[in-house]
C-alpha cells in the first residue's frame, strides 16, 4: 500500500484501498487518547454524501469513544459549516469527513483545530506516526468509555449566523443552485428559501456515488447550460464539500473566484471595508484580475496555490478578502475558511445593494485566456533553476510585453513542472507554452 500523508488539506485516498477505516480508527484513538486526558474530549465529526462516508464515520467514531472522548455526529454537513461549529462550539477538535471535488470512490479525513483552523503540521505529523506505527495505546474501560450523541440539531446554528450575518429580502429573486449531490444538498436551497428566494436546484439527489459526476463547480458547464433555460438573476455551482463555489450569470457565462473577488473587493472598498485597501490571490490569478484591481486603485497580495497559504497572509496582514480562482473565497470577518454558501449571500447583497446583475457587476473583467501543460521532470529545482529555461520564461514575457505573462511552478505532491501561460488569444497561449515545454523536455532534467 502506498502511504498518504497529511497535506495543506488533510489527508486523502481512495476508499478501502490506500485510506482504511483501520488508520481511520487509529486516527480515532490518538485523537481520543490526547483530548482526554483531564477530561472527555468533545470532538464533532461531519461528513459529505459519498458511499464510504459512514464507515469512516464509524471508525474514527469508535477509536474516539475507546479512548475515552466523546464524539457529537453532525453527519452529512458542509466543511465550512462543521468549521463554524468548532469555532463557535465548546469542542476540542473537529474532523471533516469529504475529498472535496474528488469522486466517490475517494475519501480524505481533515481535523480542524479547537479554533476553527486547519491542525498545525506538527499535531498531524504526530496522528501520522501513531496511523502507520505498530505502537498500540490502551483503551479505557468503565464510565471513561466516551459516548456517540447525535449533533444534527448544530445545523441550525450555522443557519442562525447566516441569516444574521446576510439579512436579505430576496423576494423576486429567481437562483438556480448546483449542489454536486455533495454537502450543498443539505444547506443550500434551505437557506436561499429562508431569505425569500425562488430556488431550483439540479444534482441535489445524492446516492453515495454521484456525488460531483460531471456536475457542480468543476463542472460548471451543465448549469450554464440550465440557467439560459429560465429567467433567473443568479446561478451557484458548489463543490462536494460545499467549501466553494463557481457563480453564474443569467447569460451562462462562468462567473469564477477571480471575478467574485473583483465584484466583492470593489464592494469592499466602496463601505471602507477592505482593511490596508489589498486582497489575497494566489499566482495562478487571472492577468486579467490583476491589471483590473490596478485600475481601481486595489492592492493584491500574490501567495503560493493553495487555499492555506491564502489564509496565512490574511492572518498576518489582517486583510479581509482572499481566495482561488477554483471559487474557494474567504471573508475573514466572517469565516475561517473559504465558504460556498456564505460567498453566495454575499455576491447577492452586492448584487441586491449595488443594484445591479451579475454581468454588469462582471463584464468589464476580461479574462485572458490561460494554458496550462503539466511536463514531467526529473528533478523540479534543476529545472527552475536551469539558465537556458530561465532565459526562455524571460524572452516570452519580453514579448507580451504586459499583455500576458507566463509562470512555471512545481507541482508539491508530484514529479511535474507545471507550464502557464496567459496572453490575449488561445493560439498565443498555446505557441508559447509548447516553446517552453519543448525546451524543458529537451533537457532531460
Amino acid at each position: 500500500m502506498v502511504k498518504i500523508h497529511f497535506g495543506t488539506d488533510g489527508i486523502r485516498g481512495r476508499a478501502n484501498e490506500n485510506l482504511t477505516i483501520n488508520m481511520a480508527y487509529r486516527i480515532g484513538e490518538y485523537l481520543g487518547y490526547s483530548y482526554s486526558k483531564e477530561r472527555k474530549a468533545r470532538i464533532i465529526i461531519g461528513r459529505d454524501t459519498r458511499l464510504s462516508g459512514t464507515m469512516f464515520e464509524a471508525a474514527l467514531s469508535g477509536g474516539i469513544t475507546a479512548l475515552g472522548g466523546n464524539v457529537y455526529a453532525l453527519g452529512v454537513c458542509s466543511t465550512p459549516e462543521l468549521v463554524y461549529l468548532v469555532r463557535k462550539g465548546d469542542f476540542d477538535c473537529g474532523l471533516m469527513i469529504s475529498a472535496s471535488h474528488n469522486p466517490f470512490t475517494d475519501n480524505g479525513i481533515k481535523i480542524i483545530a479547537g479554533g476553527g483552523t486547519k491542525m498545525n503540521a506538527d499535531f498531524e505529523g504526530e496522528v501520522e506516526d501513531y496511523m502507520y506505527s505498530d505502537r498500540q495505546l490502551e483503551p479505557v474501560n468503565g464510565d471513561k468509555i466516551g459516548e456517540v450523541f447525535d449533533y444534527r440539531s448544530g445545523s441550525e446554528l450555522y443557519f442562525d449566523f447566516l441569516s444574521e450575518k446576510f439579512p436579505l429580502d430576496l423576494t423576486g429573486y429567481k437562483v438556480l443552485l448546483d449542489c454536486a449531490n455533495g454537502s450543498a444538498t443539505v444547506t443550500a436551497e434551505k437557506m436561499m428559501k429562508k431569505l425569500g428566494a425562488e430556488v431550483t436546484v439540479i444534482n441535489n439527489t445524492p446516492d453515495g456515488m454521484n456525488i460531483n459526476r460531471g456536475c457542480g463547480s468543476t463542472h460548471p458547464e451543465m448549469i450554464s447550460e440550465k440557467i439560459k433555460t429560465g429567467k433567473y438573476d443568479a446561478g451557484f455551482a458548489y463543490d462536494g464539500d460545499a467549501d466553494r463555489v463557481i457563480a453564474i450569470a443569467p447569460d451562462g457565462q462562468i462567473v469564477d473566484g477571480d471575478k467574485i473577488i473583483y465584484s466583492c473587493g470593489k464592494y469592499l472598498k466602496k463601505h471602507g471595508k477592505l482593511n490596508g485597501n489589498k486582497v489575497v490571490c494566489t499566482v495562478m490569478a487571472n492577468l486579467g484580475l490583476f491589471k483590473k484591481l490596478d485600475e481601481f486603485g486595489i492592492g493584491y497580495e500574490k501567495t503560493k496555490v493553495g487555499d492555506k497559504y491564502v489564509y496565512e497572509n490574511m492572518c498576518e496582514n489582517d486583510y479581509k478578502l482572499g481566495g482561488e480562482q477554483s471559487g474557494h473565497i474567504i471573508f475573514k470577518d466572517y469565516a475561517t475558511t473559504g465558504d460556498g454558501l456564505l460567498t453566495s449571500l454575499f455576491m447577492l447583497q452586492v448584487m441586491h445593494d449595488e443594484g445591479k446583475s451579475m454581468n454588469e457587476l462582471t463584464d468589464d473583467l476580461f479574462i485572458y485566456p490561460q494554458l496550462l501543460v503539466n511536463v514531467e521532470v526529473k528533478d523540479k529545482q534543476n529545472v527552475l533553476n536551469d539558465p537556458e529555461i530561465k532565459a526562455a520564461c524571460d524572452k516570452v514575457d519580453e514579448e507580451l510585453k504586459g499583455d500576458g505573462r507566463v509562470l512555471v511552478r512545481p507541482s508539491g505532491t508530484e514529479p511535474l513542472i507545471r507550464v502557464m501561460v496567459e496572453a490575449s488569444t488561445d493560439e498565443l497561449c498555446a505557441y508559447h507554452v509548447n516553446r517552453i515545454v519543448d525546451l524543458i523536455k529537451s533537457k532531460g532534467l
